[in-house]
């Protein structure tokens, strides 16, 4: 049994806020300070380049994604952790085209995440424009799959609603329908179980900030399925995804196995803070995190239902159709989001009008949601929201 109170006790949370926007960017683990500076003045600092050899950093990116398979039920190997997420989509779906070569539709839905479909909008141009970007409905996803469709691109859940796909049963549609399938898991991983493998997924992505905590900017992860991974040819052909790096050919030759997958140089302080963010994760079991989920996910819509009229809950109902986030609708979103900041209760807010709250029980219960939403329907029966600062836009929502 996962023990809620010692994970709690594994974050820094500021005295007097109630965080719930670890969606977003997740909270500090108290042990990666000590881990940076461990790193810094032991491994860097001491070491220099050594460290290279000295401290593993080169096999970084190997064995952080071997703990991270874990949490998204992959095969052993067949995880690498690096560059961004945007990256990562890239290099999926230019991969995934190559095995379907003669199909010209992607297939996404518009709830997908825009910088899924920028990055497919952008190889699209390079490729001489001579595939079809098509989105439908997240509900019409399903019928979409047809024998026109190349690749299915999809965000396990939904960004804004924290609606959730059916992750096994979309990748059995595409794949009868002769399909690849690419799953990013951004709002996912470390929010619920997730079984690529048993899936039958052919690749997958995903970023380490959110609900992994690994600190603004954490590299993001790929996942490539054994039937895949020693055939494909990467788009981005950096040094390090070549089979020899220190050969230092003029020609690329792409690495065995999720090793060709690697881009650019490892990013190693970052990938510390990974590093420590998963010594926690070591000690979570995703089917108890999943129950406590959405227990605390069910309280707040029960909740805000009852104290805050006016509010329209976007989030499904049903269990097994969200994630691990609650939305609620208003046409005052930004005002009302901004007005709760100012007051202690930190969610965010997505365009056109979603307020969006991310229910982590690492270091969540069901204290902090009573008072989260007491604050919010403060707000909304003093409409304390109506004031010009709370309407100011800043550059991050």
């Amino acid at each position: 049994m996962t023990d809620f109170a010692w994970t709690r006790d594994q974050f820094h949370i500021p005295l007097g806020l109630i965080y719930l926007d670890g969606n977003s960017l997740g909270p500090m683990p108290k042990a990666t300070p000590a881990r940076l500076e461990r790193m810094m003045t032991e491994e860097w600092g001491e070491r220099l380049i050594t460290g290279w050899n000295a401290c593993g950093w080169m096999q970084m990116p190997r064995r952080l994604g071997d703990r991270l398979g874990r949490l998204i039920g992959a095969e052993e190997g067949h995880v690498v952790v690096g560059d961004t997420l945007s990256i990562k989509v890239f290099q999926a779906l230019s991969a995934a085209l190559q095995v379907v070569p003669e199909r010209r539709v992607i297939l996404s839905d518009r709830g997908n995440f825009p910088s899924d479909l920028y990055m497919a909008e952008g190889l699209i141009h390079m490729l001489g424009d001579r595939h079809e970007l098509r989105l439908v409905a997240p509900h019409e996803l399903e019928d979409a799959i047809t024998e026109e469709v190349g690749v299915l691109l999809v965000t396990e859940v939904d960004y804004r609603t924290g609606r959730r796909h059916d992750l096994k049963a979309l990748t059995r549609k595409a794949h009868d329908m002769g399909a690849m399938v690419i799953w990013d898991l951004a709002h996912s991983v470390g929010a619920l179980p997730v079984h690529v493998a048993a899936g039958g997924a052919d690749f997958a992505v995903g970023c380490t900030y959110k609900y992994i905590n690994a600190g603004p900017g954490a590299p993001a992860f790929i996942y490539v399925s054994p039937e895949h991974v020693d055939h494909v040819e990467p788009a981005l052909c950096g040094w390090l995804g070549h089979d020899k790096p220190f050969s230092f050919e003029p020609g690329y030759r792409p690495a065995e196995g999720i090793e060709r997958m690697r881009v650019g140089t490892p990013p190693v302080l970052q990938m510390a803070a990974l590093d420590a963010a998963l010594d926690v994760w070591d000690k979570v079991d995703m089917g108890r995190l999943r129950k406590r989920s959405l227990e605390l996910t069910g309280l707040m819509i029960e909740e805000i239902e009852m104290n805050c009229p006016g509010l329209k809950l976007a989030t499904p109902r049903e269990n097994e159709a969200r994630g691990s986030q609650v939305s609620f609708r208003s046409e005052h979103g930004y005002a009302i989001m901004q007005a709760l900041i100012d007051l202690g209760v930190i969610g965010d807010f997505r365009a056109p009008d979603v307020l969006r709250f991310g229910i982590t029980p690492l270091y969540i219960g069901e204290t902090e949601i009573k008072e989260a939403v007491e604050v919010l329907a403060r707000i909304l029966r003093g409409a304390l929201w109506d004031h010009p600062k709370y309407h100011r836009r800043k550059p991050v929502t």
